[in-house]
């Protein structure tokens, strides 16, 4: 038996305990891996640098360099994120649906935990304590596999919060690091045991991921985040929009990456915001129409290229001719992550809403918003762009499933056939109420 089966085995024990934890103990346990991870902040940040450097020396790229390191304001907010995530509603135990089926015959609709959940990380230090957190709060015990150029990093973060669980209910194997090359595959094939992979990093990691197991996985491939700037917009919002989606965090999935513009306003929009593209460092490329209007300095993208997820200081820009146009453009590109529309006209917007099959679709808001701490979520294990069990930024409501639990005082089937059968009342008690 190889060491990641027995580490599996033990995660599993695990989650049978912390599926009954109550929520003081869960809470107190998350504010204690905030301070752990305080009083860690010197050897985190030292041994981070250390990770940095070496894959600096490895040519990794700059995208994943901003990704992988680490400061002393970036552990400070991942601080006040678990301390969020203790103060957010126990989502375990909640009653979803109360029906009473027949005098003394009670079903309910209860969450709970799924059980263990693999992560596999690719040089994402913040994602290792945010998956902690959620993994804890939700009830389920935690294996996880990050990328080989965080491994000092994810030790000591890993190191820090079981020296604060010491003392507390929450079992050693609450969260299990999982190193070597093989692990990955392991894991994977681990359906006795795991109940949930989530896999943070590239789009080639997740469709590896979901192509290699039969597990249920959670997870999107691609962040191709559209803003269409429909003709009635406002300009000054709509460059203001761009910009921010574009270059406050150019290498997260919530980047925007194609900018479709009206062609009603495309002679008038296009070179005023090409001009503050360009003074805020953004390589603009596009179609070409775009070169028409804002010179040769711009790209043009071949039409297999708009599907391009830049992750950098990189953005397509595409006239199109209206509404209908730019729905059908981010259809046939898109990755149904985030889309925008930038428009002043409400009908135009309720197309657009309407019509985009995306997990957030956003009306004169920048995509940067498509976040599981923005919306109140406390933290999130990553956008998932399915449509089965959950969708969008995936917090702690998105790692709970639920049971039906039905009580009664002897009540058989066969009371209920036959040419005296009694017949079920199915009466709704209550339809969603938190216990």
């Amino acid at each position: 038996m190889s060491s990641i089966v027995q580490d599996a085995i033990a995660a599993k024990a695990a989650s049978r305990l912390l599926a009954v934890l109550d929520s003081a103990t869960k809470n107190d346990a998350l504010h204690r891996m905030a301070c752990a991870l305080e009083e860690s902040f010197d050897v985190l940040l030292s041994l981070n640098c250390e990770d940095v450097h070496e894959a600096r020396e490895q040519s990794i790229s700059p995208s994943a360099l901003v990704r992988m390191e680490l400061t002393r304001e970036k552990l400070q907010q991942i601080a006040v994120g678990l301390r969020t995530m203790a103060a957010l509603e126990d989502p375990v135990g909640k009653v979803l649906l109360r029906s009473e089926l027949d005098d003394g015959l009670e079903l309910q609709k209860i969450t709970s935990p799924f059980g263990v959940i693999a992560a596999i990380v690719e040089a994402r230090p913040d994602a290792v304590t945010q998956l902690c957190a959620l993994a804890l709060k939700s009830g389920n015990a935690l294996m996880i596999k990050a990328g080989t150029e965080i491994g000092r990093t994810t030790r000591a973060i890993l190191a820090a919060f079981a020296k604060a669980l010491q003392s507390t209910q929450i079992p050693p194997h609450a969260f299990t690091n999982v190193e070597g090359r093989e692990a990955i595959r392991e894991i994977l094939a681990l359906q006795d045991y795991v109940d949930l992979v989530v896999p943070r990093g590239s789009s080639d990691l997740v469709r590896f991921v979901s192509a290699n197991t039969r597990i249920a996985v959670i997870g999107h491939s691609d962040g191709v985040c559209h803003i269409y700037v429909e003709s009635s917009a406002n300009r000054e919002m709509a460059i203001s929009l761009i910009l921010d989606a574009k270059t406050q965090a150019p290498a997260t999935c919530n980047a925007v990456e194609t900018v479709l513009v009206d062609q009603g306003i495309a002679n008038e929009f296009l070179p005023i915001a090409f001009q503050s593209l360009r003074w805020h460092g953004v390589k603009v490329r596009g179609c070409a129409a775009t070169r028409t209007i804002c010179g040769a300095d711009v790209e043009l993208v071949k039409a297999t290229e708009w599907h391009t997820e830049y992750g950098d200081l990189t953005l397509a820009i595409r006239v199109v001719p209206g509404v209908d146009a730019a729905i059908a453009h981010i259809e046939t590109f898109g990755s149904h992550h985030t889309d925008c529309i930038v428009t002043e006209d409400a009908q135009a917007a309720s197309q657009f809403l309407r019509r985009v099959d995306s997990a957030g679709v956003f009306h004169n808001v920048s995509t940067r918003f498509a976040d599981g701490y923005r919306y109140g979520l406390g933290a999130e294990v990553g956008i998932a762009t399915g449509k089965l069990h959950a969708r969008g930024p995936v917090g702690v409501e998105g790692l709970v499933t639920y049971k039906y639990v039905l009580s009664g005082s002897g009540h058989c089937v066969g009371q209920y056939a036959g040419a005296n059968a009694r017949r079920f009342k199915h009466e709704l008690v209550e339809s969603a109420v938190s216990e």
